[in-house]
């Protein structure tokens, strides 16, 4: 028999600053925990949908909206058996902030229950390659609904320390050492761990493979191998990349190189 789960399928539209969407259909693989630079607004379509975040576990239910923030850490724990289907809308941030008329958008919920909002992105989740439908024009109606009912005043700020700022300043394509880098800071390899954890939401290892992914979707626009690509972002090899990018991305390298 076929195996139906994991058939997701990832696509980049050239409107508002690059609109990029996610089909998940039956996904069982865990996104660990990572960070995005735009909105995640998520429609739930099976199986009730687990976000992680620092201090909070949510669940939305078939049939709503799930929302994180630019830059907001958090993990999605997929059913492993009858895996999750959903339909994920990234936003730029600029998109919003142009709707909320120059004002910085943030969605202090999480979870969205409006039948109308919900009934909206659905439709352009099944609609939005139709010729017929005037896609930016329907999403953008759709987005300023959703500002105007749900965002918050409230200003949502990335964490930066210095801790941080040195280590992004590392060749993350190197093999990570965490006694090694520790030691760099003057600590111990326990405390430097937590220290980093805390001030950045994610361990050393996830956040040196979350900028090794983003700089693979860089490359695969630009290179024709697979494999050049892995070994310039520090893999072993192709299946060594496809593995941890379709943790990150739900979809494999080859998939995304064709959206």
């Amino acid at each position: 028999m076929t195996d139906t789960h994991n058939i997701s399928t990832y696509h980049k539209i050239p409107i508002l600053d690059g609109l990029e969407l996610l089909n998940a259909k039956k996904h069982t693989i865990d996104f660990p925990f990572h960070t995005h630079n735009n909105f995640n607004i998520t429609l739930i379509l099976n199986q009730t949908f687990c976000t992680k975040l620092s201090d909070k576990f949510l669940q939305a239910p078939i049939g709503t909206l799930s929302i994180t923030n630019p830059n907001e850490v958090h993990a999605t724990p997929c059913d492993n058996k009858l895996g999750n289907s959903f339909f994920t809308f990234y936003i730029q941030p600029d998109v919003l902030k142009t709707l909320n008329k120059g004002r910085d958008v943030f969605f202090e919920d999480k979870i969205i229950y409006d039948r109308d909002l919900c009934n909206s992105f659905h439709y352009l989740s099944i609609h939005f390659n139709n010729p017929e439908v005037n896609l930016e024009k329907e999403l953008l109606n759709v987005l300023e609904k959703l500002v105007a009912r749900y965002a918050s005043g409230m200003h949502f700020e990335y964490k930066k320390t210095a801790l941080f700022q040195s280590f992004i300043n590392e060749d993350l394509m190197e093999k990570f050492s965490l006694t090694d880098t520790a030691k760099r800071f003057g600590l111990d390899k326990y405390k430097f761990l937590r220290l980093f954890k805390h001030e950045t939401g994610l361990t050393p290892n996830n956040y040196i493979l979350l900028q090794r992914i983003e700089k693979c979707k860089r490359l695969i626009t630009k290179e024709a191998d697979l494999m050049d690509v892995a070994i310039e972002t520090g893999f072993y090899d192709v299946p060594h990349l496809s593995r941890h990018f379709k943790r990150f991305t739900g979809v494999t390298p080859s998939e995304y190189k064709r959206a």
